[in-house]
């Protein structure tokens, strides 16, 4: 047997899901390879009003500078923000209150989880019905769509507080309300980021479906016009508005964690 100690292998050729290639590349080669094949099979099997990747470059400087696209965007948006900030508020206090109180939770938990499960289309005629067809209903189902979200991971965050935290506080006497500040919400930090997270790409899918059923202005309702009257390009441009705010508000969760929470960072 030789006593020296084998050279540790690199280039990763000891791991079996090792690249030489690099992932950016890979990607950007996948994503080009879908949008030629993509273009490909439109070009030779669909009508020439169906979107293809050509017609979307085409239209698309001119359909974000549009100011009706430009409208659309900020009713969606904004109805999209203040429903968050109202989720994200309410949500938190209701969650801290159940996750810190048994009484709390024991009464609520079943009721909050049948709601967090059930549609949102399911509610949409209740909704028109109580708030009108107008942007006040999207806002009704924006906050409907994202609160539970923010709830559940608030509750399960104050209950994943260590006890050794809660045990300090007290040996200090600290009030209730400074314990539930500088004690209970910044170990929840992780989980109401998490639950931010879910609740963002649920507003957005509610603020659209609305927009859809009520035929208010928003993107929801300009992709739907563009799309009846065979304007598929301009109908896809809406698509890609929609994907780039869910895909920046996703990193922008990533930043903060990183950036705050290095020590809840997931591998």
């Amino acid at each position: 047997m030789s006593g020296a100690s084998a050279a540790p292998l690199r280039g990763g050729a000891g791991n079996p899901r090792a690249t030489p290639v690099s992932p950016f590349v890979l990607k950007a080669v996948a994503g080009l390879l879908l949008l030629v094949l993509w273009e490909f099979v439109v070009r030779t099997l669909a009508p020439g009003y169906v979107a293809r990747p050509s017609g979307i470059a085409r239209v698309f400087s001119s359909v974000i500078t549009d100011a009706q696209f430009l409208a659309a965007a900020g009713a969606t948006l904004g109805a999209v923000a203040q429903g968050l900030v109202v989720s994200l508020l309410a949500g938190t206090a209701v969650g801290f209150l159940m996750g810190r109180a048994a009484v709390a939770e024991h009464g609520l938990r079943y009721y909050v989880n049948s709601l967090f499960a059930t549609p949102m289309v399911a509610i949409l005629p209740l909704v028109t019905l109580w708030f009108g067809y107008n942007a006040d209903a999207r806002f009704a189902v924006v906050v409907f769509a994202a609160f539970f979200s923010v709830v559940v991971n608030a509750c399960d965050g104050a209950r994943s507080v260590p006890p050794e935290y809660l045990e300090v506080s007290q040996a200090f006497r600290a009030r209730p309300l400074s314990t539930l500040i500088d004690v209970v919400f910044p170990s929840s930090l992780p989980y109401l980021l998490a639950g931010a997270r879910l609740a963002a790409g649920r507003a957005l899918v509610g603020a659209v479906v609305a927009e859809f059923f009520i035929s208010i202005p928003g993107l929801g309702y300009y992709l739907l016009y563009n799309s009846r009257t065979f304007k598929h390009n301009e109908a896809f441009v809406a698509v890609i508005m929609l994907v780039a705010v869910g895909v920046g508000f996703e990193a922008l969760i990533n930043w903060l964690t990183r950036r705050y929470l290095p020590w809840s960072r997931r591998d």
